[in-house]
């Protein structure tokens, strides 16, 4: 099934092989198999981020059971100083999981606004990537999109600073950044018309959220998520389906040749 499966994003979509996973502090073909995303509402809104991802870890992958193997702790509301990440990596912490092969951090979406709020998102991303990494685990940052109106904090080109402070802190622990922020950025710019947010102007909607699990897949596994069959049962549209993963598939192309 995944030999298939390769040979069918080569054949259709060569020009947009996307990763140097060795330039972002993963072996080459790496594949985790246990996977824990920490972070806030951000990743349990729209039926939980993981969720939709397991999903298609399972398309791609063969013989893989998500239910198992990749979990979420969540805090409403939350920054990165908010996590026990050592107690929540430690042996059967979460479920019976021994070990997570891979660690995703989301930092707060009011980390990015202020220079003393990055400081403080660099310091605890640091402090937890040591621990991720010193518990033999790999580790990734989960870049946040930019708020949208009507939101108070709304910033026209908002997105700039989120992926300044994210780039510098995945470069400075040679760790993956998953460009989700500049996944929406690229959406709205090129279909203004789309909804991604809530009205509330920061949380995922089922569209923002399904975007983000693409974007995602395509950053762990190093290819294009265009073609995957999975889109929450009929929840997301065909057009839509294709629309957002076509998205993600940019996003991540154009962010790891950059980064590369």
């Amino acid at each position: 099934m995944k030999n298939i499966y390769k040979f069918f994003l080569i054949v259709l979509f060569f020009s947009n092989s996307l990763i140097s996973q060795e330039a972002l502090g993963l072996d080459k073909d790496y594949e985790p198999r246990t996977i824990l995303f920490i972070g806030n509402s951000y990743l349990y809104y729209g039926d939980s981020l993981h969720n939709h991802f397991k999903r298609m870890a399972e398309e791609y992958l063969e013989d893989y059971d998500g239910a198992a193997s990749v979990k979420s702790a969540t805090i409403g509301g939350s920054r990165l100083k908010h996590h026990n990440v050592e107690r929540l990596i430690m042996p059967k912490a979460i479920s019976s999981i021994e070990k997570f092969d891979l660690v995703i951090l989301q930092g707060g979406s009011s980390e990015t606004l202020t220079q003393e709020s990055r400081k403080e998102f660099s310091y605890y991303a640091n402090k937890h990537i040591e621990s991720i990494k010193a518990n033999n685990s790999k580790a990734a940052l989960y870049m946040t999109h930019a708020f949208v109106k009507p939101h108070k904090d709304f910033q026209v080109n908002q997105i700039e600073v989120i992926q300044d402070i994210y780039d510098k802190v995945g470069k400075e622990n040679n760790v993956l950044v998953i460009p989700v922020g500049l996944a929406f950025d690229i959406a709205y710019k090129e279909f203004p018309d789309i909804k991604l947010h809530h009205d509330d102007g920061t949380h995922p909607n089922l569209k923002g959220t399904y975007l983000a699990a693409c974007t995602v897949f395509a950053s762990i596994y190093g290819e294009s998520p265009i073609g995957l069959k999975y889109d929450y049962y009929g929840a997301i549209n065909k057009k839509d389906k294709i629309f957002l993963q076509e998205i993600a598939n940019k996003a991540t192309s154009i962010y790891f040749k950059k980064n590369n």
